[in-house]
């Protein structure tokens, strides 16, 4: 469904995700030229955004929300393969088609370019190509991170990483927002996380009461984490501050 403009950002100047995105560097004429070949689109908690093979004719940025990357198997078995969190490039230009499935995970806001426009526009403004070449740099980059924490990390460890991941990225979007403390909303169910981990729900249940009993964290109803010490979380997870999949 088209989302009314008032509602989300009347102005690219007061997005949320404006420092971030594929925007983030546009001057005021190319954010004018962006603004007229983009819409907003909005996706309610466990639709399916794009399913892989579909022929896309937009691209776009996660404003809000949360949407997983899943492939399926030949004999139907699918595993999740990545998250999209705000500021999130969802598309690539060039390419007919969508390799994933892409579900969101929770109500979700996309900022969304017609395709073959903003390729044109891409070819045309060095700022969006270059900024989109290094949010894919940093996608790939977190990629061989998340290789590292599926493949070497022990259960604690890797839920340790999942929440560093989604806390620091959530900090990210405000200005002054990384810091000791960190605090947000987890955006998956513990069967989606043992389900991206490769774990039992079993496991992600006994590895977040560990975490809260030992005062890493703390929960506030289902879903709400509270981390006093985000130093000390990390050290769980097994990185240090340097952590290309945190910054």
């Amino acid at each position: 469904m088209n989302v009314p403009r008032h509602k989300i950002a009347p102005q690219c100047a007061e997005c949320p995700i404006r420092h971030k995105a594929v925007c983030a560097r546009c001057d005021a004429d190319e954010l004018e030229q962006l603004d007229r070949i983009k819409y907003y689109r909005s996706f309610e908690a466990g639709q399916t955004i794009i399913w892989s093979g579909d022929k896309m004719d937009f691209v776009g940025s996660v404003v809000s929300g949360v949407a997983t990357l899943t492939q399926t198997m030949e004999d139907g078995r699918t595993q999740m393969v990545g998250l999209l969190l705000p500021s999130d490039f969802v598309g690539r230009p060039g390419r007919d088609g969508a390799p994933y499935d892409v579900l969101a995970t929770t109500d979700i806001v996309m900022c969304c370019f017609r395709k073959i426009p903003f390729e044109k526009m891409m070819n045309e403004t060095p700022h969006i190509a270059h900024r989109l070449l290094e949010m894919t740099l940093d996608e790939l980059d977190a990629a061989r991170e998340w290789m590292l924490v599926l493949g070497r990390k022990t259960a604690r460890e890797k839920i340790a990483s999942l929440l560093c991941i989604i806390g620091r990225r959530d900090a990210s979007l405000t200005p002054g927002g990384h810091g000791d403390t960190m605090e947000f909303d987890l955006p998956l169910t513990r069967e989606a996380m043992a389900d991206y981990l490769g774990l039992t729900l079993e496991t992600v249940s006994r590895q977040m009461s560990a975490l809260r009993k030992d005062g890493v964290i703390e929960l506030r109803g289902k879903r709400h984490v509270i981390v006093p010490d985000t130093g000390r979380l990390m050290d769980v997870a097994g990185d240090d501050s340097d952590g290309g999949l945190y910054g």
